[in-house]
């Protein structure tokens, strides 16, 4: 079912409701939607590479106010709408111990969550859960989903297709690898 739905949203793609279909498919899977707006942003951005930074920007504003349905999850639907959700993704299990210790860190798993490929819509439900300040929610949103957007969106703007397959394949190592050297520069700077 995901293999047929991640094939059905490549080829919308090539239509031209493919914008407001990337806005659908980046709100979505903010809080509930489980393919990424990636599958739907790198054949947007490779057949229109000037429109590459409206791609993204598009995909920022729509997956931050998605965060923000997500937040509403958890903060109000948790027990009938946001419970469910964490069991679909296996996450359920964690609650508990993850929510006393979430507010002190809640800031820094945005941005990871935001920028990795963790599935957001976890940390956008926690967030509600555990009563993260919205202001530190929505700014962190906006750094993560825009770093995670405007970075694919550039490298795709300047390479072109060959990045394509190096993307699909290397993306979640790259997205690890760029959160480690983001808070290794931190706690530098903290400790040295």
């Amino acid at each position: 079912m995901l293999r047929r739905t991640y094939d059905r949203l490549v080829a919308l793609a090539d239509t031209p409701y493919a914008l407001a279909a990337l806005a659908v498919v980046a709100f979505l899977e903010s809080s509930v939607f489980p393919i990424p707006p990636d599958v739907l942003m790198i054949p947007m951005i490779l057949a229109r590479p000037k429109r590459a930074f409206v791609i993204a920007g598009v995909a920022l504003a729509a997956s931050v106010l998605g965060g923000m349905l997500g937040y509403y999850i958890g903060a109000a639907l948790f027990e009938s709408v946001g419970r469910p959700v964490l069991a679909f993704y296996g996450k359920d299990a964690y609650f508990e111990a993850f929510a006393a210790r979430y507010n002190d860190y809640g800031a820094w798993s945005v941005l990871i969550a935001g920028i990795t490929p963790f599935p957001y819509k976890v940390i956008t439900i926690m967030s509600g859960v555990t009563g993260l300040s919205v202001p530190v929610f929505m700014v962190a949103s906006v750094i993560a989903r825009g770093v995670r957007f405007f970075v694919l969106a550039a490298l795709l703007w300047y390479f072109g297709a060959p990045i394509r397959a190096f993307i699909e394949r290397w993306l979640g190592m790259l997205s690890v690898v760029f959160v480690v050297i983001l808070i290794g520069g931190f706690w530098a700077v903290r400790y040295l």
